[in-house]
């Protein structure tokens, strides 16, 4: 950070410490880091949804608010005795130049896949001087979404080369095709939970081919839903203009309602 940086962040933090301190306000005094887990999943959310969204001021303030939660993190564990905010930054730092050894310690990685074989590499040994979880996938968050962690398990499994072959969908294009036959099999049975893991496979063959693809499951999630939300919006308001209730409408005439709003909405 440049001095201007450095006195911004120094700050923030005195305001932080001013918030929690006595006199300060009552429901930052309050919070612990149990509370905390709420807002910081939240922020997190806003802050993909403002990067979609691509309009710059709302990027700059939602990641001003994921900042705030990390530090607030920060202030509650110091007074708890836990740790600070400067050994966030150091431990951060330190990690950032270990698992770069092609930049700061003259290490081969002429490409992005040799960089995430390092990091795996350079990961999985730091695990085990700490007793954690060696496996590959003991770095994905428990409590992350089943779609996102759909993703980062699969790549997690890609970095060492356990992965369809690049640029050869077809086989990934059978997996689904297979995958949703299976689908229709379980619901033949009548059996929920046989349903409920067929259902789950297809979902996961399906984000493993958007990976392949180039697509980021989520992002086209997203945008199918909000394009359901304003079709749907529109039905409503033809719905309303008729003055009908939506019982007497059949199938057929909600479908035309339906065809309408995705013409009356598709230019917008």
């Amino acid at each position: 950070m440049n001095q201007e940086n450095n006195r911004s962040f120094e700050e923030l933090l005195e305001v932080m410490k001013r918030l929690r301190a006595p006199g300060g306000c009552p429901w930052d005094r309050e919070q612990t880091l149990s509370d905390l887990r709420t807002y910081i999943v939240e922020e997190a959310y806003e802050l993909v949804e403002a990067i979609s969204g691509g309009r710059a001021e709302d990027i700059m303030e939602e990641c001003g608010d994921l900042l705030l939660q990390v530090v607030f993190v920060a202030s509650v564990a110091e007074e708890e005795g836990l740790f600070s905010m400067k050994d966030v930054l150091t431990g951060l730092t330190e990690k950032l130049v270990r698992r770069h050894p092609h930049v700061f310690a003259g290490r081969d990685a002429a490409t992005s896949a040799e960089v995430l074989r390092n990091w795996e590499e350079i990961k999985t040994g730091e695990k085990a001087k700490k007793k954690k979880d060696l496996s590959l996938l003991g770095g994905v968050p428990r409590g992350l979404p089943p779609l996102a962690k759909a993703g980062r398990i699969q790549s997690k499994a890609a970095h060492v080369g356990f992965d369809w072959k690049k640029g050869e969908l077809s086989p990934l294009y059978g997996k689904v095709e297979e995958e949703l036959e299976e689908v229709r099999q379980a619901a033949e049975t009548g059996r929920k939970e046989i349903l409920e893991e067929e259902m789950g496979d297809l979902f996961f063959a399906s984000v493993n081919l958007a990976r392949h693809l180039g697509v980021n499951p989520e992002a086209a999630l997203a945008r199918a839903n909000g394009k359901f939300d304003q079709r749907f919006r529109r039905v409503e308001e033809y719905v309303a203009a008729d003055e009908r209730p939506w019982s007497s409408y059949s199938t057929d005439e909600l479908d035309t309602l339906w065809n309408r709003a995705k013409a009356d909405c598709s230019g917008e």
